[in-house]
């Protein structure tokens, strides 16, 4: 038996929740890059020979996503969700060492914000796009 539809929510409870999570989304992405930046140019113990291979193996995923979240696109977001996983597991190895363990804390709380916004923010779309769908099937 298939389960009834739930009713959508309003475009005025949807609107402001949508701003929100992609500003949240959007700040929260650009911090975790600036993140990764600023520890590998200043903190890591990486030789110099090998920077900009480490730099471009840990921002070259956030890079390729940089131009979806920037524009807002919802399935860029989506696909946020997956690839942020990566950062918040990189989070938790280094939380237990001692030598990088502000870096790791930082690196989780910034990934698991950006993990949920760009979930909240992919949902509303869904359902913002639902709701103008039905509008535009009942002559609204």
């Amino acid at each position: 038996m298939a389960k009834a539809a739930s009713p959508l929510p309003s475009v005025d409870w949807l609107l402001p929740r949508l701003r929100f999570c992609r500003y949240l989304s959007l700040a929260s992405f650009v911090a975790l890059a600036a993140l990764l930046l600023i520890w590998n140019l200043g903190y890591a113990a990486v030789p110099s020979s090998l920077l900009w291979a480490v730099l471009a193996f840990q921002l070259l995923p956030l890079l390729l996503l940089a131009p979806g979240i920037i524009g807002g696109h919802p399935r860029t977001h989506s696909w946020a969700c997956f690839v942020v996983n990566l950062y918040f597991i990189q989070g938790v190895l280094a939380a237990f060492d001692p030598s990088k363990q502000m870096f790791g804390w930082l690196e989780i709380a910034l990934s698991l914000t950006l993990f949920t916004s760009a979930l909240l923010y992919t949902r509303w779309c869904a359902q913002y796009q639902r709701i103008g769908s039905a509008n535009e099937n009942t002559g609204d």
